[in-house]
C-alpha cells in the first residue's frame, strides 16, 4: 500500500470520517481528501501528527514496501491516539495570546475589587457632613460608579474569553504534545519562575499590609469616617495584590495547561469541571443577595461590603473543595 491507501485504511479502522480526521489535525476536509486520492501529501509536521494519532511509525506511513503494521500499532482505540494533539504552532499561539491578555484580565479583576471604593467614600462623606450631597444622592452616584467599573471589568473578561475560547480544550481534554512542545513550554515556565515567585510574594505582603491601617484606627478608637478611609485603603491594597496574583497565575497557568501539571493534571481537570458548576451557583446567589438587599432598603454600607466579603468566602470555599478532592485522591 502507498501513503494515500494507508491513511484511508487507518482512518476507517478508527471509524472516522474525513471531516473528523481533519478536525483532529486542525486542517480542512479537502486536505484529507487530497491525501487519500494521492493528489498531495502532508508536510512533515502533519505526518508526525498522523503517526501519533494512528499509533503507527512514520516509516510505516511513508514506505510503500511496509505493507503491514505491527498488531500493537493497529489498535483501534488507544489512549494516546485519542488524546488531542497540540502542534508547536498552536502551542506558541496560545502562549502568546495568554501573555497578551494576562495584564488586561488582571486589571479587570482589580477594577472589580476597587469598584466599591467610590460608594464607600461618597456615602461616608455625605453621612458625616464632608460634602453637600444627601446620603441618597451620594449612594446613588456611588452605585452608578460601581456598576460602570464592574461593567468595564466584565467587558474585558468577555472579550478576552472569546479570543481564548478555542483553547478551552487544554483545560478539559487529555493532550498529546507534538515533538518540541513540551521542551519549549518547560523552558519558558522555568524562565518565568522568578517573576511568578516575586508576584506571589509581593501580593501576599500587600494583603497583610492592607490590614494595618484598619487595625491602627481601631486601636486608637478613630472616628467612623477614618475607619471608612481605612477600608478603602484595604481594598486598594487587595486590588493591587489581586492584580499581581491574576497576572502571574494566568501566565504560569498557560504553561501548566500544556504540560498538564499543577491544577491541570487529568485528575484535576475532572475536579475543575465540578468546581466550575459550584462556582457558577455561588456567584448567582451573591448577585441575588446584592440585588435583594439593595432593593430591600438596607444601608449602603451593608450592600457595598457584599462583594469583598463574597470574594473572601469564595476563596475559602475553593480551599475547602480542593481539600475534599485531595482527600478523595489519597483514599
Amino acid at each position: 500500500m502507498n501513503f494515500s491507501e494507508k491513511v484511508m485504511v487507518l482512518r476507517k479502522k478508527k471509524g472516522w470520517s474525513q471531516e473528523e480526521l481533519a478536525d483532529k489535525l486542525d486542517i480542512s476536509r479537502q486536505s484529507v481528501s487530497k491525501w487519500e486520492s494521492g493528489t498531495s501529501i502532508p508536510d512533515i509536521d502533519k505526518i508526525i501528527m498522523l503517526s501519533q494519532l494512528f499509533a503507527v511509525s512514520t516509516d510505516y506511513l511513508l514506505k510503500e514496501e511496509t505493507e503491514e503494521a505491527e498488531p500493537a500499532e493497529l489498535e483501534v482505540v488507544s489512549e494516546e491516539a485519542e488524546a488531542k494533539i497540540v502542534s508547536m504552532e498552536e502551542a506558541d499561539r496560545f502562549l502568546n495570546l495568554t501573555k497578551r491578555f494576562a495584564l488586561p484580565r488582571a486589571a479587570a479583576t482589580a477594577l472589580c475589587v476597587l469598584s466599591p471604593i467610590p460608594l464607600l467614600l461618597l456615602g461616608g462623606m455625605a453621612e458625616y457632613g464632608k460634602m453637600l450631597l444627601s446620603e441618597d444622592m451620594a449612594g446613588g452616584i456611588g452605585v452608578a460608579i460601581l456598576l460602570v467599573l464592574v461593567a468595564m471589568g466584565v467587558a474585558v473578561f468577555v472579550f478576552t474569553g472569546t479570543q481564548l475560547e478555542k483553547y478551552e480544550y487544554l483545560e478539559k481534554e487529555k493532550l498529546t504534545l507534538q515533538y518540541g512542545v513540551k521542551g519549549m513550554a518547560a523552558k519558558k515556565k522555568e524562565a518565568f519562575s522568578w517573576t511568578y515567585n516575586m508576584g506571589i510574594t509581593v501580593g501576599t505582603v500587600l494583603c497583610i499590609l492592607g490590614v494595618v491601617p484598619t487595625m491602627l484606627a481601631a486601636a486608637f478608637t478613630a472616628e467612623d469616617f477614618v475607619l471608612i478611609i481605612c477600608v478603602t485603603v484595604l481594598l486598594g491594597f487587595v486590588a493591587a495584590a489581586v492584580f499581581l496574583f491574576v497576572w502571574v497565575e494566568s501566565i504560569r497557568g498557560s504553561y501548566d495547561k500544556l504540560l498538564q501539571e499543577g491544577d491541570y493534571t487529568e485528575e484535576k481537570k475532572a475536579e475543575a469541571q465540578k468546581i466550575s458548576l459550584i462556582s457558577g451557583a455561588y456567584w448567582c446567589l451573591v448577585v441575588a443577595a446584592f440585588l435583594g438587599l439593595g432593593l430591600g432598603g438596607y444601608e449602603w454600607k451593608t450592600v457595598a461590603l457584599i462583594w469583598p466579603v463574597a470574594a473572601l468566602l469564595f476563596g475559602a470555599l475553593l480551599c475547602i473543595l480542593k481539600a475534599v478532592f485531595n482527600n478523595k485522591r489519597r483514599k
